[in-house]
């Protein structure tokens, strides 16, 4: 196997992964999670 194949399937697994976690991101059932998780800096407790 060359390196320039090793590199080509880096680059397609890393892209796969890279649209798997936006799918995961933008699902709307997660969305509740998400906001709660973004105000908790501004928690005062």
């Amino acid at each position: 196997m060359e390196i320039n194949t090793l590199r080509i399937i880096v680059t397609v697994i890393s892209f796969v992964v890279f649209v798997g976690i936006l799918v995961w991101v933008w699902r709307h059932r997660r969305t509740g999670e998400f906001d709660q998780a973004a105000q908790l800096p501004f928690d005062e407790k």
